[in-house]
């Protein structure tokens, strides 16, 4: 018996996935969480974990369904997870920033390979000119992996330490609590419509809607700067109807 319980175990730890946010809710628990938002945030090798999800599910393994869901023993504390995952979205951001400030574009002087590739860098070095720092460092914290390569490079292209931190405390409160609140209060609904033995088959669903809901704001910014750049046209090609000259019929 003991030794099949001991299979059992080592089963379990062989399949584990390191990407299945309910697996690492159950296997780590609000030590994990903390740990993860913070390399998620902090280190570059961190921006494969999946962040959002995680924070879902751990506010709904913060609910009173929670042991239903992921079984007896595992309910977090809703209030240590509302203080400890913002501080450590925001100490692990301002080790990226403080990393990319003393390092610069060194840290990122490195062939493409199957965890890092260019196109990241790239991508949140265009949220972080187009948007400004203080808005790109907000909205960046709802991107998967632009939130992970946002920071370091706000400190190579050398935004302030102090007005990163500021921007950095909004961005990662809203996020992190956001979604923490968002687990925490649909949990009750979501067990009323699915059996907590299949939530597994709903997880992937679940996921794309957290993280349709996460790149929201970065849509409704790409509208609004489309609407401005019509605005500006429009008046532009006004102004030089008017400014032509008009020539007078003989």
């Amino acid at each position: 018996m003991k030794n099949a319980e001991q299979y059992r175990a080592l089963s379990d730890g062989l399949t584990f996935n390191p990407l299945d946010p309910k697996a690492l809710v159950q296997t780590f628990g609000l030590i994990g969480v903390w740990a993860i938002i913070f390399a998620e945030t902090g280190l570059l090798i961190g921006f494969f974990f999946p962040g959002d999800s995680l924070l879902f599910l751990a506010g709904v393994a913060a609910s009173p369904v929670a042991e239903a869901i992921f079984g007896d023993g595992t309910r977090l504390s809703i209030i240590a997870l509302l203080i400890g995952a913002p501080a450590c979205a925001i100490a692990g951001a301002q080790l990226g920033h403080h990393l990319g400030a003393r390092f610069g574009s060194r840290m990122f002087n490195r062939p493409d390979s199957r965890l890092f590739k260019r196109e990241y860098v790239e991508k949140a070095e265009y949220y972080f000119t187009k948007y400004g720092p203080a808005k790109a460092v907000v909205l960046a914290r709802f991107i998967p992996i632009v939130r992970t390569f946002l920071n370091p490079v706000a400190g190579v292209l050398g935004m302030p330490a102090r007005k990163f931190l500021i921007w950095n405390i909004v961005g990662g409160v809203i996020w992190t609590d956001g979604i923490l609140l968002g687990g925490y209060y649909l949990a009750a609904q979501i067990i009323k419509v699915i059996n907590p033995a299949d939530i597994d088959k709903y997880i992937l669903p679940v996921v794309f809607v957290i993280v349709l809901i996460s790149v929201l704001p970065i849509f409704l910014e790409i509208l609004r700067d489309r609407r401005q750049r019509r605005r500006a046209g429009a008046l532009a090609a006004s102004e030089s109807g008017a400014a032509r000259p008009r020539h007078r019929a003989e």
